[in-house]
């Protein structure tokens, strides 16, 4: 008997507003390598399987492993403004990867526009849900893309079926 091939379903869009990254260096350690940069995040949207809004004070924790290559881990939670879960949240950790080549991965930290078709950016988001109607979120796997603008990131998430 086959097993069934998954499928993505389209569940979330986002916007993530960024302020300017904070390098913090070249990092040594056991398990270490590349140099630092934090980008705090300040705000945003949700639309979808859900609506809100992205709260201030989470970030995207990089490691910067080459010209061409990052590690990213954003942090940040969502408010909801859906009719049945008003006021929940949902707390996102977004684990990603973003490559291109030297010269547009440079344009993107000097925040300059760049074709988000020149960037790989996939992730895999996982979901904390504060109202049990959301459960879901948790049960699921989900994957997405996604593509830095200056100010943004803009994100899709899908659930795979």
């Amino acid at each position: 008997m086959p097993l069934p091939a998954p499928t993505l379903e389209p569940a979330l869009d986002l916007t993530v507003f960024v302020a300017a990254p904070i390098e913090a260096g070249e990092i040594t350690g056991l398990n270490s390598r590349g140099k630092r940069r934090i980008i705090p995040i300040t705000g945003g949207a949700v639309s979808g399987a859900i609506h809100g809004r992205v709260l201030p004070g989470g970030a995207d924790f990089q490691l910067v492993v080459s010209d061409t290559c990052a590690d990213l881990d954003a942090r940040y939670l969502l408010q909801l403004d859906d009719p049945d879960w008003a006021g929940a949240h949902v707390f996102v950790q977004n684990r990603a990867l973003r490559r291109g080549s030297p010269e547009d991965i440079a344009k993107l930290v000097r925040g300059e526009p760049v074709d988000p078709a020149a960037i790989y950016f996939r992730c895999a988001p996982t979901f904390e849900v504060s109202h049990p109607a959301l459960a879901w979120m948790t049960q699921s796997l989900f994957i997405g893309t996604g593509a830095r603008f200056p100010d943004r990131v803009e994100m899709r998430f899908f659930r795979v079926a």
